[in-house]
This record gives structure tokens, C-alpha cells and sequence, in this order.
């Protein structure tokens, strides 16, 4: 079994595996819940690094900008890009592609699945072009959908535009660049996709240190830093290049602009770019909404979400990344009930590990916040009412990431119509409560909105895929949750209680906070790994096997 652990299930660069390489035996199920520990904690361990940069990133982007006009004009200009790198790279292409790609890897070996990914390839890079000119085109129109109430401001609106310009040529390398990534992975390889935002971060710091000795005003530094973005485009998508020749994939032949497989590929991506985008679709109705509220209200909720978005990409996404080539290698193989148990695995780890983030970041949101962003223009005012927005988004961790893993198992049964019908119901629910709370919540009511409603789309998802499925271990599942709810709890009391005494009452701010904060987290850390050994949690021996060394002992 040591064997099978240290070897996994990675596909070979010369090769890739038969039907029959998995039995469906107990063995193998093992084998395959241990591969995707492994695979996790790669991309996690990569996410983790790249999080941390971009919290470098938006550390010197709030002692700069604070939450002034520059900062929001830059917010709402960088989510075109952004929006569209989270569903490209984090989402829809990737799991429109995987399942037709591993498919073609089973029925007609590397080389033929090798010739639909180079047609793949060639059209979509012709299709990103025209639609990078098209977006320069319309961006006055995207402002203006997506932020209204900036027309009120015309200095804002016009360098909101020109930055959203200057940075549109970002969307041709990312597009690229996310169906490399589903190359890869179905290849096996994980960690040059996986690495591929710390890229970004990097390019964006750099213009912004270089741009402090060059710009004459705030508009100007968000121009270096729209700059940064662009250079970072290009090298997440020189990143992949080695890789791909290393596994042997033919980059440079000619191949057809079209392929058969390329209908199939697009008749789930369709569904799929609005069902995978739903977060990111509530995220832009989040900001259409704040731009009627008075100045600095979207930075608040940017600078909140980019803290729940720390954990959600370390962890969360880094699980439903992992879990999307073996639910689709199951789903070809005609294994669903493997493949609904690892669904149901892979929903029990990601809650075990959000719930106690969660209840670190309610606890512990005023000194993290503080910590983090108070310093330079970004004063005590915007401190807390960040935290505020941060509190809510932070009740909402669990969710977002669980729904990841529901929409990829979907999407390796090729079911892209439930959900859109959900999706649909989701963004609903946030625009309406997101217009009803905002009148007496202000933003923190846009934040509870958006909590809501992606509860709501996981509860629907759920219950739809149980009854595709049939049992998938639920009662365990709820089980593993309900535990690790208790030993969050139990961590969340008693954090709470050590803060009171180590953590400064006295307003200090900034690396004053920062060794009392690392003994909040330690401390809640062992407490509730403490608490879930004691009451045996299953999710926390899957969760071992991602430390390195740990599967090949076992």
C-alpha cells in the first residue's frame, strides 16, 4: 500500500493510464482519497504562498490609497480582470475542459486528447484576442453597470475607465493560461498553475514600489499598478510553458483551429461560466450596490473580502482543484458511487478546516484588520468599519468553499443545467436581501446578503446532487460537520477569552499587534486540533495525509 501511496495516481509524462489502472476495491478508493489529500496540499501550499503576497500587495495598497478615490476607481477597474481570472483560472474553463479532456485521455490515449487540447488551444487564443478588443471597447459600459453610482464623481468614472483599459489585455493571458492549467492537472502536475497568482502578486508589488518614485499623484501609482497587472498576465502564462514540454505536450505543432470535441467543451462551458461565476457574479452586484453608498464603501467590503478570501483559496478552492480530476476520472470510469463518496469527503474536509477560520476571523477581525491595513492613509474609521464587513462575509466561509466542491461534481457528471437553475436563484436572493439590508446595514448588510444567499445555493446544490447520487455518506458527512462546529466553538470561547489579555487595549496598531495575535492563533490552532483528536473528527486523518512524508508512511 506504501507503494501505491508514494506513486499515486499521476498520469506519467509518457503516458497516460488505462481504465483498468483503478479497481474500484477498497485499496483504490484509499489510494484516491490519499492522492487528493496530496494534490490539495500542493495547490494549498502554493495558494497559501500566493496569498500571502497578495496580502503584501493589498498592505501597501491601503498604506497608499487607503480607502480614497484612487483605491476605489482601482477596485472596481482591477474586477473586470479579476472576475474573469477567477472564472477562467479558478473555474469555468478548467472544468468545462477537464472532464472532455480526461475522457478523451481514456478512450483515445495522450496523443489523440493531446490533438483536441491544440485545437483547444488555437481558437481559444483567437477568441480571447477578439474579445480583449471588444472589452477596450465597452469598459465605459462596464463601468458604468457594474459601479452606477461613479457617474456621480466624473473624476472617478474616467480613471475608473483608463485603468479598466490599461489592464484588459490581462484577460487574453489568463484565458490561455486557465486551460493549461487543466492540461496540467489532468496530467498530474498541480504545482505550476498552483503557483502561477504568486506571479501576479510579485508583478503588482513591483510596479508599485517602482511606481512610488515615478507617479505625481494617486492616479498615476494606479496606472503603474494597472501596469503590473498586465506583466503579470504574461508571466502566468510563460509559467506553464516549460511544463507543458516537460510532460511532453505538443505546444508549437500545427494543429486545426477546430475539433469535434471543441462543441462538446463549449456546450458545457456555457452553463458552466454562469454557474461557476455565481460567487463572482454576487461579488459585482456587492459593488453595484455599494457605489450608491457614501464614499469608501467599497473598499471597506474589498479589503474584508480579500481577508475571507485568504483562507477560501488556501483551503477551499485548493480541495475542489484537487478533487475535479479524480470526480471526473471516476465519472468516466462509471463509478459514481466513488465518486459521490469523494465528494462527500472532500465536502467534510473543506468544513473542517473553514469552520474554525471562521470563528478566527469573527473573534479575532478588529486586530487583524488593524494589523494588516491601519496605517498611512487607511486610519482607525476605515479599520472598523472594514472589520464590520469582515464579520459578515467571515459567517459565509464554510459555504463559499463547500459549493465549490458541489458544482465539480455536477460538472463531472456533465449536469450544467441544475446548476444554472441554482445560480440563478442564488444571485436573486443576494440582490434583494443585498437592496433591502443596505438601507439599515449599510454595507455590512451587502456583506450578511452575499453570506445568505451563497448559503442558499449550497443548500439547493446538495439537495439536488442527493438526489442524482442517492446516499453519499450524508449522515457522515453531517456527523464530521456538526463536530467541527463544536470544537470551532469551543476554540472561538477560548481564543476569545485570550485575546482580552493579549492583545493591546490601548489603540496600538500595525506590528504592535502581531505577537499577541500569533499567540491567539497558535493557541487556537492546538485547541481545536485538540478538541477534534478527543472527539474523533474523521476529516482530521485525511487531513494528515497532506503532510509531507505522511502518505508514504502510512
Amino acid at each position: 500500500m506504501s507503494i501505491i501511496f508514494r506513486k499515486g495516481l499521476r498520469i506519467s509524462p509518457e503516458d497516460a493510464p488505462s481504465p483498468s489502472a483503478t479497481s474500484p476495491d477498497d485499496t483504490a478508493s484509499v489510494a484516491e482519497q490519499a492522492n487528493v489529500a496530496r494534490r490539495a496540499g500542493m495547490v494549498g501550499g502554493a495558494t497559501l504562498l500566493s496569498r500571502l503576497l497578495g496580502a503584501v500587495r493589498d498592505v501597501v495598497m491601503a498604506s497608499f490609497f487607503g480607502t480614497g478615490m484612487a483605491a476605489e476607481a482601482f477596485i472596481v477597474a482591477f474586477r473586470l480582470p479579476e472576475f474573469l481570472r477567477r472564472l477562467l483560472g479558478e473555474g469555468s474553463l478548467s472544468i468545462a475542459f477537464v472532464p472532455v479532456y480526461t475522457d478523451y485521455v481514456h478512450r483515445q490515449g495522450r496523443a489523440g486528447a493531446d490533438r483536441m487540447a491544440g485545437s483547444a488551444l488555437r481558437a481559444l487564443a483567437l477568441l480571447l484576442a477578439l474579445a480583449t478588443a471588444v472589452c477596450i471597447l465597452l469598459v465605459p459600459w462596464w463601468v458604468q453597470v457594474v459601479a452606477p453610482g461613479f457617474a456621480h464623481t466624473p473624476e472617478k468614472f474616467s480613471l475608473t475607465v483608463a485603468l479598466a483599459r490599461a489592464m484588459t489585455p490581462y484577460l487574453w493571458c489568463v484565458g490561455l493560461m486557465a486551460l493549461c492549467m487543466g492540461i496540467l492537472n489532468v496530467l498530474g502536475h498541480f504545482a505550476a498553475p498552483a503557483f502561477s497568482p504568486v506571479c501576479l502578486n510579485l508583478a503588482m508589488i513591483g510596479a508599485l514600489v517602482i511606481g512610488v518614485g515615478f507617479g505625481n499623484s494617486d492616479g498615476d501609482l494606479a496606472m503603474w499598478l494597472a501596469a503590473g497587472v498586465v506583466l503579470g498576465g504574461v508571466l502566468q502564462l510563460g509559467l506553464q510553458v516549460p511544463f507543458l514540454l516537460r510532460y511532453r505536450f505538443p505546444l508549437w505543432r500545427r494543429a486545426p483551429i477546430w475539433h469535434p470535441a471543441l462543441a462538446r467543451i463549449v456546450k458545457l462551458m456555457g452553463p458552466v461560466l454562469f454557474g461557476a461565476a455565481v460567487f463572482q457574479i454576487n461579488s459585482l452586484v456587492v459593488i453595484l450596490l455599494a457605489s450608491w453608498l457614501p464614499q469608501g464603501s467599497v473598499a471597506y467590503l474589498y479589503y474584508a473580502d480579500r481577508l475571507v478570501q485568504f483562507p477560501l483559496g488556501v483551503f477551499g478552492f485548493a480541495v475542489a482543484t484537487a478533487v475535479l480530476p479524480t470526480m471526473a476520472r471516476q465519472t468516466a470510469e462509471g463509478r459514481i458511487d466513488a465518486m459521490g463518496r469523494t465528494c462527500g469527503q472532500a465536502i467534510g474536509l473543506v468544513c473542517f478546516i473553514t469552520l474554525p477560520a471562521t470563528v478566527g476571523l469573527i473573534v479575532l477581525r478588529e486586530p487583524i484588520v488593524a494589523l494588516l491595513f491601519q496605517r498611512g492613509a487607511f486610519d482607525t474609521q476605515s479599520m472598523q468599519l472594514t472589520a464590520g464587513a469582515l464579520l459578515y462575509y467571515a459567517m459565509g466561509l464554510w459555504a463559499f468553499a463547500a459549493v465549490r466542491i458541489v458544482l465539480n461534481a455536477f460538472y463531472a457528471l456533465e449536469d450544467t443545467r441544475t446548476p444554472v437553475c441554482v445560480a440563478a436563484v442564488s444571485i436573486s436572493v443576494n440582490a434583494l436581501l443585498g437592496w433591502w439590508l443596505m438601507g439599515f446595514m449599510a454595507h455590512n448588510g451587502l456583506a450578511l446578503a452575499l453570506t445568505l444567499s451563497s448559503v442558499v445555493n449550497f443548500l439547493l446544490l446538495t439537495l439536488f446532487l442527493r438526489r442524482r447520487l442517492g446516499a453519499m455518506g450524508w449522515r457522515e458527512i453531517a456527523s464530521s460537520v456538526a463536530k467541527s462546529g463544536i470544537c470551532a466553538a469551543i476554540m472561538g470561547v477560548l481564543v476569545w477569552g485570550l485575546a482580552g489579555q493579549m492583545l493591546p487595549g490601548d489603540g496600538r496598531v500595525g506590528l504592535a499587534l502581531l505577537p499577541g495575535l500569533l499567540v491567539c492563533i497558535g493557541a487556537g490552532a492546538l485547541i481545536y486540533a485538540t478538541a477534534a483528536r478527543i472527539m474523533g473528527v474523521e476529516a482530521l486523518e485525511v487531513l494528515r495525509q497532506i503532510i509531507p512524508g505522511r502518505i508514504a508512511k502510512r
